[in-house]
């Protein structure tokens, strides 16, 4: 399965995602999942930046990543795909299934949302959005970098 991570992290390509998560999976592509940074030119140059030479990133809005997720799994190189937040991930799961475990990352605070661990921040919607993923047969964890353990999304509540 190429698409080794399918990640929910608020900054999108930044360091902990290209270097903590990237080159421990030795993760040749990513796949940034953004109806809005799909449509910016500038946002688009801006996260290439981010991003080493020797990992492809790639942008998609939630039409073109259903599209070619059959393509991006029959990959040989590993994928990543990253989305801000918890709504595009299932939206994105909802319509390119199979999706066997969604990892959150840095969603940070905002209004509605109350801590659920130092880097989790979730509303209660949010939460029922991803109990009812985990219940669909996707595996829902949170985990910052892969060399801490994964808590599980009940632990969240």
């Amino acid at each position: 399965m190429p698409i080794v991570l399918y990640r929910v992290d608020d900054r999108l390509v930044h360091g902990q995602v290209v270097i903590g998560w990237g080159k421990p999976l030795n993760i040749s592509f990513t796949v940034l999942l953004d109806d809005t940074v799909y449509t910016s030119d500038w946002e688009r140059d801006l996260y290439r930046m981010g991003t080493p030479p020797d990992m492809e990133l790639r942008f998609a809005d939630l039409a073109e990543a259903t599209r070619q997720h059959a393509a991006w799994q029959a990959e040989s190189g590993n994928g990543l795909v990253l989305t801000a937040d918890v709504a595009t991930m299932a939206a994105f799961r909802q319509a390119a299934p199979p999706i066997e475990v969604v990892n959150l990352g840095g969603i940070h605070h905002k209004p509605g949302r109350t801590p659920r661990l130092p880097y989790v921040y979730l509303s209660d919607e949010e939460y029922r959005t991803l109990e009812g993923m985990q219940q669909s047969g996707t595996e829902v964890t949170a985990q910052d970098l892969p060399t801490t353990p994964p808590v599980p999304l009940e632990a969240l509540r």
